[in-house]
């Protein structure tokens, strides 16, 4: 039987690093898709998710069980990605996606590429907290609640957010595909 994350973040507390590491292999390739979408570089990513873990695990007798464990670690990430923005301008990719669309003739993978980068470089224009709320929101299919919780809003800032970065990638793609 295996146990929860909340349980195992409980036996991470008393200084069980089997069950660290329970939490890790259970977490770490999405701590590193999100941190790779928000970075575009897989070294960043991978910088990031490792960091996310550590301070997790330094973190781990203050963790609160009233919080699901998936909510808490995509706060620690988003507050990772939000630092790293800061060090250095990261370039969203959304190469990493599961969904995958194939076509099939030049001309028509030539044009998604081409959609793809306008609608990339619209996001990368996206202040800083815009661009986490979608993608948190759309890449990552978090809630509005699970944004808020993430971000440290309420559901109705998360909402205004997202309505902002809707519209604003809306006229940015708009202009991009009037060219």
């Amino acid at each position: 039987m295996s146990l929860t994350d909340e349980q195992l973040m409980v036996a991470v507390s008393n200084g069980n690093m089997e069950a660290f590491e329970q939490i890790v292999i259970r977490y770490q390739q999405l701590a590193w898709g999100m941190a790779y979408r928000y970075t575009g570089n897989y070294n960043d990513a991978e910088e990031v998710a490792q960091e996310a873990f550590l301070r997790i695990l330094d973190s781990a007798k203050n963790y609160h069980l009233s919080a699901k464990f998936s909510t808490y670690l995509y706060k620690v990430l988003t507050n990772l990605c939000i630092d790293h923005y800061r060090r250095k301008r990261p370039q969203l990719t959304d190469e990493f996606s599961d969904d995958k669309e194939f076509t099939e003739t030049p001309y028509s993978n030539l044009q998604m590429q081409e959609r793809n980068q306008a609608i990339q470089l619209a996001i990368d224009s996206l202040p800083d907290q815009q661009r986490l709320a979608v993608i948190l929101r759309y890449y990552e299919n978090l809630s509005y609640g699970q944004i808020a919780a993430a971000m440290d809003k309420s559901v109705k800032a998360t909402e205004r957010l997202l309505a902002r970065a809707r519209k604003k990638l809306e006229s940015s793609l708009r202009d991009s595909f009037k060219k």
